[in-house]
């Protein structure tokens, strides 16, 4: 088993930036690759970012530029640094890891923090 732990979420203001940390412990080697979702009030979860244990990453359209994800492999942990916050960013946001990563990025993962809150005033 793994568990994945999120911290970093928080209320703040349109333009502002966050940094989100999900720390893995348990069996990781049965985990290569990690990334983030969100999902938003009434709508369906969404794949923000993912990365591989080897540093390649994907990133949804509405934050490339805004949002780097990045990973310590030495602490097992993930990082999703969030600048230029947007209202419609507001979002509980979810860890996530696989041991595929076209599995990972299909919500087919293996593992799930158990979320925390990002909201973005305007």
């Amino acid at each position: 088993q793994v568990q994945l732990v999120e911290s970093g979420g928080d209320l703040v203001q349109a333009g502002g930036s966050l940094k989100l940390s999900c720390a893995a412990s348990g069996i990781i080697f049965t985990i290569n690759h990690m990334g983030w979702y969100r999902q938003a009030p009434g709508k369906q979860r969404e794949l923000v970012a993912a990365i591989t244990r080897t540093g390649n990453t994907n990133y949804t359209d509405s934050v490339k530029g805004r949002f780097t994800i990045s990973r310590d492999n030495a602490k097992n942990t993930v990082y999703l640094q969030m600048n230029s916050l947007k209202p419609e960013d507001t979002a509980v946001y979810y860890c996530a890891a696989a041991a595929e990563y076209r599995r990972l990025l299909n919500e087919g993962v293996d593992y799930w923090g158990q979320g925390t809150q990002v909201t973005v005033s305007s």
